[in-house]
């Protein structure tokens, strides 16, 4: 919507023989000027209703999926993961995962202690942690005897894995001579499976045996290694639950990866340490979205993951009334900056935003059956007397507080909905032609004659 109203104006006044580099400049004046006054209205979101009705707003309105993301919330924290996955029954579920959970399973189903579930699992278990592609079994023999000696089961998290002759040494010694031990290899890649490492290790109260330090898996004893109330290993993937760490050092912990997210300069690096801390703050919950077929599933499933997207980012950077109602509250403010510019065209390029963004109230009034203009003039009046909280109710027909009838946007998705919108039709405007690849003439017309097939 934003989009096409700025391209629609710019296009008319370029055609009229404006500058269009100065429209642009003044279009991002105008944005900026936009982004600045959307954070002066703009909410922190303090409450779980709050975070309900924002979830609500996305999924179209559906109560049902509004609440069960804020249940998610609240029950794994605002730094906890939450993704969305199919069901297999009719209703929605919430299944919470307490503890670190990372996609690495035991290396060979010989470890399984419950052939049933084909799960291995220890309780008060000591685990090694290292950077090792452990190569030769006569290293691991002292740590083992440790172990052993204390009737304590042993999981060895291991960067690169073992080598085969290891592997059948550790299957050997539990099936034999009933050492209760399991291999795990680590999880991740690079430098990021370097920092889950330490987070296992931070977590448990262990220290990670690195090559890089110059350590060696025979010197490693037991005061060294992690500990956990209870372990769960599968085939795909790995449980930590009540880890040995201290409080202390997982919040310390906590704070450096904070501090990561808050300068990493690529999406991928700041998405990794969100996951980081999730596991090692609030664990984990998986919304399963049920139906009675694969289409309503999927159906709910991507109105439930619109609605997570929009709760992470009224979280993130608060909310704004809704309805398109914060973007025209901005006006007071492009009038100003509009009287403060002294380039003509420039000027020009901050009125067209300033028209730009009455469109999404005037399109909502529209679908309503209400004249756009009128709800404009009740919201903006001539006397300057502004409530920035009001706006239109289109459901009911009656002008509202927004926050208090729970119709919000979160301010990340209204900023950037601005930006990206200037972005782009700055872009069309400014533009001589476009390039586009033609497609083979032959190519056509095989189209144009199954078409003809199609209706005949």
């Amino acid at each position: 919507v934003l989009t096409g109203a700025i391209f629609e104006e710019g296009c008319e006044k370029v055609a009229g023989g404006l500058n269009a580099l100065d429209i642009w400049r003044g279009i991002n004046k105008a944005v900026e000027c936009c982004v600045t006054e959307l954070k002066k209205l703009t909410r922190e979101v303090k409450s779980n209703e709050q975070i309900k009705q924002v979830a609500k707003v996305s999924a179209n309105g559906d109560e049902e999926l509004g609440g069960l993301i804020a249940s998610a919330v609240e029950r794994v924290g605002r730094e906890g993961t939450i993704t969305v996955e199919s069901g297999k029954a009719i209703h929605n579920e919430i299944e919470i995962v307490e503890g670190m959970k990372f996609d690495q399973g035991y290396l060979s189903p010989l470890f399984v202690t419950d052939k049933k579930t084909s799960v291995s699992e220890y309780k008060d278990c000591h685990i090694l942690i290292t950077d090792f592609k452990i190569s030769s079994p006569r290293s691991l023999v002292p740590i083992l005897e440790q172990t052993a000696s204390q009737n304590k089961p042993l999981v060895i998290i291991s960067t690169e894995g073992l080598e085969s002759d290891v592997l059948s040494m550790l299957v050997l010694n539990k099936q034999l001579n009933g050492i209760k031990v399991t291999a795990v290899k680590a999880p991740g890649y690079g430098d990021n499976r370097t920092a889950i490492l330490t987070d296992i290790a931070v977590l448990t109260g262990g220290q990670v045996i690195s090559s890089e330090l110059g350590m060696k898996l025979e010197d490693v004893t037991i005061n060294q290694l992690g500990t956990t109330k209870v372990i769960t290993i599968t085939d795909q993937d790995t449980l930590i639950i009540g880890g040995g760490g201290t409080k202390e050092a997982i919040s310390e912990r906590c704070d450096n990866i904070r501090e990561k997210i808050a300068t990493a300069v690529g999406e991928y690096d700041r998405d990794r340490a969100k996951d980081r801390l999730a596991k090692l703050v609030g664990g984990v919950a998986v919304i399963k979205v049920g139906g009675s077929s694969e289409v309503e599933v999927n159906e709910r499933k991507d109105r439930l993951t619109d609605a997570l997207n929009a709760t992470r980012a009224a979280i993130e950077e608060g909310i704004v009334p809704g309805g398109g109602s914060a973007l025209l509250y901005c006006t007071p403010a492009l009038v100003n900056l509009s009287q403060e510019t002294e380039n003509f065209e420039q000027r020009i390029g901050i009125q067209i935003v300033q028209k730009a963004i009455q469109a999404p109230v005037k399109i909502i009034a529209a679908n309503a059956g209400v004249d756009g203009a009128v709800v404009i003039s009740r919201l903006l009046p001539s006397d300057g007397v502004i409530d920035t909280s009001m706006g239109y109710n289109a459901q009911t027909g009656v002008f509202v507080d927004m926050f208090n009838d729970g119709i919000i946007d979160p301010t990340k998705v209204v900023r950037t909905a601005l930006v990206d919108a200037a972005s782009v039709s700055g872009m069309l405007n400014t533009t001589q032609c476009l390039i586009t690849e033609e497609e083979p003439k032959k190519k056509i017309e095989k189209e144009k004659e199954k078409n003809k097939k199609k209706y005949l």
